[in-house]
């Protein structure tokens, strides 16, 4: 059985591991609670939304722990600019002593969105092709065309530096009158670094800047600082409810 490990926050990632699964079988895991090492698949995928030219941080442990045994094949998208995230990862894989075939990567809809608003219209062209493009990358696993970055020099500096810096973004975050507290952002957070205290929302400063509470507030509620954009972002394409979920 292939294994299809994911990290979402907003469901890009996971509708691009609901196709695969839909195309070429396997069992999709929700990274943060996945507790293995993908010794019990055949198979390895990987599919993560690249975060500032590299990984997001759970991706980024995980990828020291996988089998070694295993074949792995990365499948990256990216919102902005992918910085050449694809021979980054590619690097730390084969450093690691991984066996991976190679990383395919594709656009998909900018969430990063806490300090611009992406047009609309963009956003739904850019959905609009979403399929078309991950049916090429489909088409390339099932016949085995799998790309191998060229050496090339990435933003490795940059990455690890705003990597260990995000969770100065859980600090700028706050809510306004409009929280309700339902609780979702909790249940949410991939990092457990949200809770209720006295009543009220807390953000600690454990954040791995993946917006999940952010876009998926349902109030609207939670703002940077302090700053009440109305734009939010899920993806249309999958049940929001099964986003964090092994499927």
């Amino acid at each position: 059985m292939n294994g299809i490990l994911y990290f979402s926050s907003t469901g890009n990632s996971l509708y691009i591991a609901q196709r695969l699964s839909e195309e070429i079988g396997g069992k999709i895991c929700y990274i943060p609670k996945y507790c293995g090492n993908g010794g019990e698949f055949d198979r390895l995928f990987l599919v993560t939304p690249i975060y500032s030219y590299g990984m997001p941080a759970h991706v980024y442990d995980l990828l020291f722990k996988l089998d070694k045994t295993k074949e792995l094949v990365v499948i990256q998208n990216y919102g902005g600019m992918s910085g050449n995230a694809d021979y980054l990862v590619y690097r730390y894989a084969t450093e690691c002593g991984l066996n991976i075939k190679g990383v395919l990567k594709l656009k998909m809809p900018e969430n990063f969105t806490l300090t611009f608003t992406v047009p609309k219209f963009y956003l739904n062209g850019v959905l609009k092709k979403a399929d078309e493009r991950i049916n090429r990358i489909i088409a390339k696993i099932k016949n085995g065309e799998y790309i191998i970055p060229k050496k090339c020099k990435t933003k490795e500096k940059t990455y690890l530096k705003n990597k260990a810096n995000w969770h100065i973004i859980g600090e700028r975050f706050s809510v306004t009158e409009n929280c309700v507290l339902c609780g979702k952002c909790v249940s949410v957070c991939p990092s457990e670094n949200i809770s209720v205290t006295d009543g009220k929302i807390t953000f600690a400063g454990g954040c791995v800047a993946c917006l999940g509470c952010y876009h998926r507030c349902p109030e609207k509620a939670i703002v940077y600082k302090n700053k009440r954009k109305k734009d939010r972002y899920i993806n249309p394409y999958v049940d929001e409810k099964q986003i964090g979920k092994d499927l």
